[in-house]
């Protein structure tokens, strides 16, 4: 195969040229501080307001972040008439119940990944914003970055030939950390971290027929780590897709994509800004220039996305349409069923 002389030019818009519209935060942790962070350095979206079930809380982030309004209940934060719109950034067992929240009170929302604990929440949140016509999308930054565009173009002109593998895996040490810890706050490092991999999995080949894992739990019931394979792909009938998350231990958190013709190798961190190496069976390499933005400045991508959804009046991203969302879970439901954890009210 002779490889062309560079990689496709991303055709992602720059942040900063989105409409501007007024966002709410509900929860004040930190990926909100990310969140907050990407928007100010990066584009003209404006938080007006941010909503904790503490006042205090709410206050040092307002006063941290330059955010005027702080309410001490997330009821507040979406009855305040200049929110348009709701970034949700509270631990996964809430997300579901604070999104169904704010679309009731008629606000577009934006869900942090993982979208909901599993897929029957996702689904009853989709059909809530369906049914209240408000726009709704899930946070998984990876997918709106610009290195994700030129990957995208890459599998739409079958430069890589027929697929045959994907391999990714995600592993962070932060298995000390007590909410990964705590079935009632959805803990563990499938929804966390291992979330990536699974999302990028069904970018590249769609939804499995198929799925074998293997996983260890914690005393507290939790998955540790979890690998699984992943095949019968209805597009890709050849592939076999590996992927693994652990949070004991810092892996290479890279993802590669080989086809018939040639692979894609997307260094670490594979999910946040960063360059494609587009490679030949025989070696031969093509990679594209430095990206741009680092970092969690990437967070403002899926932010100005959103932006434009709403001002444009879509109720879903192309991009990442709910369904998807839905099915990741699904795939992501059938991990956790195999390796054993099962969180409360399930």
């Amino acid at each position: 195969m002779s490889l062309p002389g560079s990689l496709p030019t991303s055709r992602v818009p720059e942040p900063s040229t989105a409409p501007s519209i007024r966002w709410g935060i509900l929860a004040p942790g930190w990926i909100a501080r990310q969140f907050a962070s990407a928007l100010a350095g990066m584009t003209t979206q404006r938080i007006v307001a941010v909503g904790s079930r503490s006042l205090e809380r709410a206050q040092q982030f307002a006063a941290e972040t330059g955010v005027e309004n702080a309410y001490g209940s997330y009821a507040e934060l979406v009855g305040d008439p200049r929110v348009q719109a709701v970034y949700v950034a509270s631990p996964h067992s809430e997300h579901a119940a604070l999104a169904l929240l704010a679309i009731e009170a008629g606000k577009h929302v934006l869900v942090e990944k993982p979208f909901a604990r599993n897929a029957d929440e996702a689904r009853r949140v989709v059909q809530a914003a369906r049914s209240r016509g408000v726009t709704l999308m899930e946070a998984m930054w990876t997918r709106f970055l610009p290195r994700t565009d030129i990957v995208r173009q890459l599998l739409e002109d079958g430069v890589l030939g027929e697929l045959q593998t994907t391999i990714g895996d995600h592993g962070q040490p932060i298995w000390h950390i007590e909410r990964m810890q705590r079935l009632d706050l959805a803990g563990g490092a499938l929804l966390d971290l291992g979330v990536y991999p699974v999302s990028y999995t069904h970018f590249v080949l769609g939804r499995p027929g198929s799925i074998v894992a293997t996983g260890e739990l914690t005393d507290t019931g939790v998955d540790r780590q979890v690998a699984a394979v992943l095949t019968d792909f209805p597009d890709h009938p050849h592939a076999r897709a590996l992927v693994s998350t652990n949070m004991g231990a810092k892996t290479p958190t890279t993802f590669a994509i080989a086809g018939s013709a040639a692979r894609v190798e997307l260094d670490a961190e594979f999910y946040a800004p960063g360059r494609v190496r587009l490679v030949t069976p025989d070696g031969s390499a093509v990679v594209s220039p430095p990206d741009v933005v680092a970092g969690h400045y990437g967070l403002a991508y899926e932010a100005a996305h959103f932006a434009s959804l709403v001002a444009d009046g879509y109720p879903e991203s192309p991009t990442l349409p709910l369904d998807d969302t839905v099915a990741i879970l699904e795939t992501m439901d059938e991990i956790r069923a195999q390796v054993g954890v099962r969180y409360p009210g399930e």
